[in-house]
């Protein structure tokens, strides 16, 4: 069983092509996948407000199916943490929080601007069994699948 996990953002759970991409990669074993009834919310309201043709029954039929599929997926108990927390958005705090809470190993995002690496930099920071350096750290995002982002992070690890 994959040990890295992965908060995944609305962002990426938005378009159906990358919510089918990241599931993919999960269901075959190379990280697990956590999300939060917000980040659920959030994708969801978003395509109901892109896409007339589709319903919200239908989009939270999907929901449930993740959550059945990936039954140890979604996080709860973290939404002390958000008040706590300083991000350039700070709609995204509950994304954070959700990933501190469950001691996750990446956030999975394409809103890279919205978490700064000072933020990660507080959530590697919070790892402590055992404490990780900025090179594991960005390691453990590449051996979750997802090189892009390892690559885009490996040249801040010196800011981390």
């Amino acid at each position: 069983m994959a040990t890295d996990v992965a908060v995944l953002d609305a962002c990426v759970l938005y378009p159906v092509q990358l919510r089918d991409f990241f599931l993919s990669l999960a269901a075959a074993d190379l990280f697990r996948p956590k999300w939060s009834d917000a980040i659920h919310e959030e994708w969801i309201s978003a395509l109901l407000a892109s896409r007339s043709d589709l319903t919200r029954k239908h989009l939270e039929a999907i929901r449930d199916l993740m959550n059945q599929y990936f039954l140890d997926s979604e996080v709860q108990g973290f939404e002390t943490l958000i008040p706590t927390l300083t991000l350039p958005d700070p709609d995204d705090r509950h994304v954070l929080a959700a990933a501190i809470h469950s001691r996750a190993d990446a956030i999975v995002t394409v809103n890279l601007k919205d978490f700064p690496p000072v933020a990660l930099a507080k959530m590697r920071s919070r790892l402590r069994a055992p404490a990780i350096t900025p090179t594991e750290f960005v390691d453990s995002i590449e051996r979750a699948g997802l090189p892009a982002a390892a690559a885009r992070l490996r040249h801040r690890t010196t800011r981390l």
